[in-house]
């Protein structure tokens, strides 16, 4: 695969993937158009499973892998772990809130956004519905306005000529998205009833139950810079993460046990049914390896890359960097440490994925935050708790990180992929034991 194909199908699956429940949706399409087959945490499982498997846990989170052909628990594992979430606004239950003649929407702030760029943009609404049928059945099914549909206009600087000396955003009462001017008594219900039946024409909609809707930049992913250097857009914190670990997944020449776990939730914590901190991919490996946690001491072999976007050096904003562990854009994936293990590597774990980088003929970068500096975490402290495997924290370098549009390097997905791919294509993996 060239860098050139694999960019076009990461942008449109950016485009594809406006929200988590959309992420995890058409990463499974993906995989079942690759022979995987999509199961059911409600159903059977084979006792014996050969070739690719996966499932989607409360619409959010993907899990998918494949197993050696003996389905060992002496095989050791090769793990991946991502997110489908991003910093965004989400719509409220009832959202309607009339001004003189304008409908606005009341939205809650997920995760941690820069605030200020979602100001002028044109936002489309996704997200999931649950309904009951005129045969009153339940069902939740995904919604996608795709268009234009509301916008938050900022405050004209003659209204505020303090605008540009420190702007202070009340969550509150100044994040209100611009639905329309209309009548009073059209209620935002009924304008998803209709999105739902353009989208699903034979559904019948007896009643709206709930919904978890999400405002998102309808501006697709774009390459800047004189030479296109630069990829720009939404959410690539951290569905580039997904992308890549979906790609190498689907390859060919693949053996042993390997597996891709995309969560949803980590922004705001990653404590819930679908999260990270929640039981899937224990209870998943159970299933797929009864005797795994008894018996099995492939784990104690095994390497989980956890990935998730770093933060490269912003040129305007150099003192903010550790002098000595300053990331480019595309100069390749980096390795994330922190002393306090808010990223889980390790020299141990480092060891491995170099070796393993650098088998693809790509050599990381690495990063720590500032001493006087606060640091994020990510998927893999928790990964490594909870299974006691050997876990690396990298990602491609990034600025403008949590923005509504976000950068990255055009070449750095690509590099990323190319470690990845060659993590799932080795047969075993170079321990370290002395």
């Amino acid at each position: 695969m060239s860098q050139t194909s694999f960019n076009k199908r990461l942008f449109k699956f950016l485009k594809h993937s406006p929200t988590p429940f959309h992420a995890s949706d058409t990463i499974a399409g993906r995989l079942q158009q690759n022979g995987f087959r999509l199961l059911s945490e409600n159903e059977q499982w084979p006792e014996k499973m050969h070739g690719g498997y996966c499932c989607i846990r409360d619409d959010g989170s993907l899990l998918a892998w494949k197993t050696s052909d003996s389905n060992s628990p002496d095989t050791p594992w090769r793990m991946t772990v991502a997110h489908t979430d991003s910093p965004a606004l989400q719509i409220k239950p009832l959202p309607e809130t009339r001004t003189a003649a304008y409908t606005s929407l009341g939205v809650e702030v997920y995760g941690g956004p820069l605030l200020s760029t979602w100001f002028d943009r044109d936002l489309g609404i996704a997200g999931r519905v649950s309904l009951l049928t005129e045969k009153d059945t339940l069902c939740i099914r995904l919604l996608d306005f795709k268009r234009n549909l509301v916008t938050i206009p900022s405050l004209a600087i003659h209204l505020n000529r303090k605008a540009n000396d420190g702007l202070k955003i009340d969550k509150q009462k100044q994040l209100l998205p611009i639905l329309c001017q209309m009548d009073k008594e059209l209620s935002f219900h009924d304008i998803i009833r209709r999105q739902l039946q353009k989208q699903y024409p034979d559904l019948a909609v007896k009643k709206i139950l709930g919904f978890d809707l999400f405002c998102y930049d309808t501006q697709p992913p774009a390459f800047v810079g004189l030479n296109k250097e630069f990829i720009t857009g939404s959410r690539l914190d951290n569905l580039v993460s997904c992308f890549v670990g979906m790609e190498a997944l689907v390859q060919k020449n693949i053996s042993g046990n390997c597996l891709l776990l995309c969560s949803n939730h980590e922004e705001i914590g990653s404590a819930s049914v679908a999260g990270a901190h929640g039981n899937f991919l224990r209870s998943a490996l159970q299933r797929i390896q009864p005797k795994l946690f008894r018996e099995g001491p492939s784990l104690g072999a095994s390497l989980l890359i956890s990935m998730d976007n770093a933060h490269a050096l912003h040129p305007n904003h150099a003192e903010k960097h550790d002098p000595g562990h300053t990331p480019l854009l595309n100069h390749g994936p980096v390795i994330k440490h922190n002393a306090n293990q808010r990223y889980a590597t390790t020299c141990r774990s480092t060891a491995l994925y170099k070796i393993i980088a650098e088998e693809a003929g790509i050599f990381p970068q690495e990063f720590v935050m500032r001493s006087d500096m606060p640091c994020g975490s990510t998927i893999g402290p928790i990964g490594a708790t909870d299974l006691g495997i050997q876990t690396i924290d990298v990602g491609v370098p990034s600025l403008a990180m949590h923005s509504i549009r976000e950068t990255t390097g055009t070449k750095d997905p690509f590099l990323l992929f190319k470690t990845i791919a060659r993590f799932y294509r080795r047969n075993s993996l170079p321990l370290v034991i002395q």
